[in-house]
């Protein structure tokens, strides 16, 4: 350690020395570990037993910021129990279903009471006494009920706590600043603005409607236990990404992380540069230790997730549960808001089934620039030598080359801009949703590659991500135009063109096996072939599979999983027409049952209206 730094502890332990030792901190002594640390592995954990300590102590032993005088941070929550956090959580739940992931969901429902503030490792014990000094004195002005009046903005959604009963909330977060200050020497900033309980916030203003809805449907005359509870975080990762190992890895390389199923990684993401394809740097919450991980054994994580519960105080029940066993109970009263300090055997096997589950996204293709200005639509944007050009806005600003020029466009159009839009918006509602996509196919048509590498660029995949091409999902022929299969663009020209294209791929269905004008059972049996090859080909990803394709497949790549025959081909050309752009089936596979099921997809369907031609010289002369 520095000077400095040993300095500090020798004063930590000069001030234990003239006292007797907590009982939490002598067998850690005993054991010869350092008082510094001793007292870092307790409040990492809590302060819980000695045995979590010990553990911690274990775990930490390569972690190079050990014996670093860095203190947790603390704050202090107001949080529902019982029936209103069972309300609370199903909102959270369908919230997130109906209108996607918004900052709310980083954290469980409470009402903050103070900012977060430090503490010295060795005073934490006075933090405890803190709160109980201010629980007891406002325990019985404490309200039986706190009334919650809905709140509305367009980027806020929460229930505020006014009049008298929040007056009494305020000045028992000031009693304990005042107490934290004088017993563990803490500068604690109670809340002074409204009180407040957040449902949502820094949502997509078009959902805000939606929100109110479900909001205005939680019951709030339902009798609630609150209880103030005291948290802690590591200052260091406060900005840092949450991962969560789903799956056990077992580093390959020394500069590598060993995972264990439910170990939290935090992530800069700012500092990735070194990371290949696939992988990401991260500092283990478990260990301490920084190293490259596989990206795709975790999945993201909650903010709160990391967090350690200390100890409550429950006014209802005017006890102060300060004992392992009622934290224990009270853990699993809360649910999943709560975060464990340690997850048994069998939970993390639970975690791991379920997550392990097989998914298939099946996505259409954005509007085509076709379907908007007719079969002629090349014509309208040629110049008499070939060449490109935009006559209208909802043509694209450019086209890739093709070494048969503009003509072999034709029959393989782009998207058009509103397409590109369309892609965009989805992928950004892909990423809000939390959905982790492992691996993306698509059809070689231009208008699905563009889709796929669209989508990829909200999720911030596209470098980490390569689109493997498989003509095994390209449209039945029988509905594209000619006598011949359209030429569609080479792996090479499509890489040219900076798509991230997997050139190792080998597909279930060569291009050159394409038939024109096949049968419906021919166009049924490469889907089938193809869609089974695809979820073959990653048995291992623990993400979503996607798959971009046209809206025939959404039906013919769906039904081969579900263990369902054909349609009726009649029934299927009318279904597949009312499917529209960026439709999506969404399939998973049930292991318990041997089975896939369809699901609701992860973002809703995106709806719009028709836009016509605007001449501006012939409304003038109609004047």
């Amino acid at each position: 350690m520095a000077a400095g730094e040993m300095q500090l502890y020798a004063k930590v332990s000069n001030k234990l020395k003239g006292r007797s030792t907590p009982l939490l901190l002598e067998p850690l002594l005993a054991m010869g570990f350092p008082v510094h640390t001793a007292l870092k592995a307790l409040a990492a954990t809590g302060r819980k037993t000695a045995e979590e300590a010990l553990v911690w102590l274990h775990d930490h032993c390569n972690d190079p910021s050990l014996d670093d005088p860095i203190p947790q941070e603390y704050a202090l929550f107001l949080c529902p129990t019982g029936p209103l956090l069972e309300k609370l959580q199903e909102f959270w739940r369908e919230s997130k279903r109906q209108c996607a992931k918004n900052r709310a969901h980083e954290v469980f429902p409470h009402v903050t009471l103070c900012d977060f503030f430090t503490c010295e490792d060795q005073k934490v014990e006075c933090l405890y006494e803190a709160l109980k000094r201010a629980g007891d004195r406002l325990l019985g002005s404490f309200p039986a009920a706190v009334p919650l009046a809905l709140h509305s903005s367009i980027s806020y959604l929460g229930f505020f706590v006014s009049g008298s009963p929040a007056d009494v909330i305020r000045e028992f977060a000031m009693t304990f600043a005042t107490e934290a200050s004088l017993l563990a020497d803490c500068s604690v900033k109670p809340c002074t603005k409204q009180l407040h309980l957040t449902l949502a916030h820094k949502f997509y203003p078009h959902h805000q409607r939606a929100l109110e809805q479900l909001a205005r449907a939680i019951p709030l005359g339902h009798s609630c236990q609150w209880t103030a509870a005291l948290y802690s975080r590591d200052m260091r990762f406060v900005h840092y990404q949450t991962l969560r190992a789903l799956f056990q890895y077992k580093p390959q390389n020394v500069d590598e992380l060993t995972l264990s199923p439910g170990d939290y990684i935090f992530v800069d993401p700012t500092q990735q540069d070194e990371a290949s394809e696939g992988w990401v740097i991260g500092i283990s919450q478990r260990t301490g230790c920084r190293g490259f991980l596989p990206e795709n054994y975790t999945d993201r994580a909650r903010e709160s997730d990391t967090w350690v519960k200390h100890r409550m105080y429950t006014f209802s029940l005017a006890t102060d549960l300060n004992s392992r066993k009622d934290s224990e109970a009270s853990s699993r009263c809360n649910g999943e808001f709560l975060p464990q300090t340690a997850r048994s055997l069998s939970s993390l096997q639970a975690l791991q089934a379920t997550v392990a589950r097989k998914s298939v996204l099946v996505v259409r293709h954005g509007e085509r620039v076709d379907q908007i200005f007719g079969k002629s639509w090349l014509q309208q944007c040629s110049t008499p030598d070939g060449k490109y050009y935009r006559p209208d806005l909802n043509f694209p600003c450019s086209l890739p080359r093709r070494r048969r020029g503009i003509k072999d466009f034709e029959n393989d159009p782009p998207l058009s801009s509103c397409g590109i839009f369309q892609s965009r918006i989805a992928g950004d509602a892909l990423l809000d949703s939390g959905i982790r996509i492992s691996s993306v196919f698509a059809s070689p048509a231009l208008r699905c590659v563009q889709t796929a590498k669209l989508i990829l660029e909200e999720l911030k995949l596209e470098k980490k991500i390569k689109i493997r091409v498989e003509p095994g999902i390209f449209e039945w022929t029988r509905w594209e135009a000619g006598k011949t299969t359209p030429t569609l663009m080479s792996l090479e020209e499509l890489k040219e063109a900076n798509f991230n294209i997997d050139t190792d791929y080998r597909p279930a269905f060569p291009l050159s096996a394409l038939m024109p004008a096949e049968s419906y059972q021919e166009y049924v049996d490469r889907c089938t072939a193809s869609v089974v090859q695809i979820v073959n080909t990653c048995p291992q990803d623990t993400g979503v599979i996607l798959i971009v394709s046209h809206g025939s497949t959404l039906d013919s790549c769906t039904r081969p999983l579900l263990g369902l025959p054909p349609r009726e081909c009649g029934d299927f050309a009318q279904l597949v027409r009312k499917i529209p752009s960026l439709g999506m089936c969404f399939c998973e596979e049930n292991k318990e049952e041997g089975k896939w099921e369809l699901v609701n997809p992860p973002v809703k369907t995106l709806t719009h209206g028709a836009n016509a031609a605007f001449n501006w010289r012939n409304w003038i002369s109609g004047n």
